[in-house]
């Protein structure tokens, strides 16, 4: 049997998280000199109900390999023979190097195990790392091997799109992602970054004034990139209004006429401790294009690669 295994960051909801048996090594939140593991002992509401009162910088720390570890060891004698990692970016979080460090201590401290263990560095964040989760969950449940659902989320990773605007905009500027001058400037104009990842990392890509401008920026985007044939559902994700989230949903149905699945899910702690209130993303897999992280000479092999795996997919719907 294969486990899959995510850090709290990938902010799948608790019914997803229990539908697949997901387990979830939960980032830790500083608060006001107090310590909180990310939906364990704090939830988003209750954080995103407290944001405001909070003075001073809200920190988040990686699991440490020990809670890796211990999902493993459980898994174990829960009767999983192996065991597939989906991590955030490991440009943005050290939970990727935890993972790892996890996997060479279970290999030395049970050197008789047939366990596999494998890490995956999702270079996403937040529901981008749970899309490619939740689509792997899917693929196992229909069958997929672990080599298979190692290549599938080897190979799209980089195909995993994110749009990402916030109303708040202080916790970026507490968080590095915005300079002070830049959100004075963005406050008066009512200007909202978009964010997407290049190079692992979160960056600015784009910066529209007012709420409905963002809609539009992302059904645009979205029409332009979506790769129809591997995105069958999409992620709306949102930090504290619900109904933000509800309203991108029917202008998204109404504009693009798409006929997959769209799951609203909400961003957890440690995600919300840098986006602030107001928060809204879209996470979706996009076509292929040449990016600046990889290398002309490796497009071909990454489209070979894909190439194979749609084959193999293919007998999985």
């Amino acid at each position: 049997m294969i486990k899959l295994l995510a850090d709290s960051t990938c902010d799948l909801s608790f019914e997803i998280l229990e539908k697949y048996n997901i387990g979830m090594a939960p980032l830790n939140i500083h608060i006001e000199g107090k310590s909180y593991k990310d939906r364990v002992d704090i939830q988003p509401d209750e954080f995103y109900g407290m944001i405001d009162e909070v003075e001073g910088e809200i920190k988040t720390a990686n699991p440490s390999p020990r809670d890796f570890l211990e999902l493993i060891e459980e898994g174990v004698k829960d009767g999983y023979d192996d065991f597939l990692c989906i991590c955030m970016s490991s440009g943005t979080s050290g939970s990727y190097q935890s993972a790892e460090i996890a996997r060479e201590y279970f290999r030395d401290k049970y050197p008789e195990s047939k366990s596999r263990v494998y890490v995956v560095d999702s270079v996403s964040m937040s529901h981008g790392s749970g899309w490619l989760i939740m689509k792997t969950a899917r693929l196992l449940e229909k069958g997929a091997t672990f080599e298979e659902l190692i290549e599938f989320n080897e190979a799209y990773k980089y195909n995993m799109k994110h749009f990402l605007s916030v109303d708040d905009l202080d916790h970026l500027i507490k968080s590095g992602r915005l300079s002070n001058g830049s959100a004075i400037i963005g406050k008066m104009l009512k200007i909202k970054p978009i964010m997407t990842m290049k190079d692992k990392k979160g960056a600015i890509v784009a910066k529209e004034r007012g709420r409905k401008n963002v809609y539009r920026h992302y059904i645009r985007e979205f029409k332009e990139r979506v790769d129809l044939e591997m995105t069958d559902f999409v992620i709306i994700g949102y930090t504290s209004d619900i109904r933000i989230a509800e309203n991108f949903k029917n202008i998204l149905l109404k504009e693009t006429g798409f006929d997959g699945e769209i799951f609203i899910m909400q961003m957890g702690v440690s995600v919300g401790a840098h986006v602030g209130l107001g928060g809204l993303s879209l996470y979706f897999i996009e076509k292929d294009r040449i990016k600046d992280n990889i290398l002309r000479n490796e497009l071909q092999f990454m489209k070979d690669r894909k190439n194979r795996m749609l084959e193999t997919l293919k007998r999985y719907r």
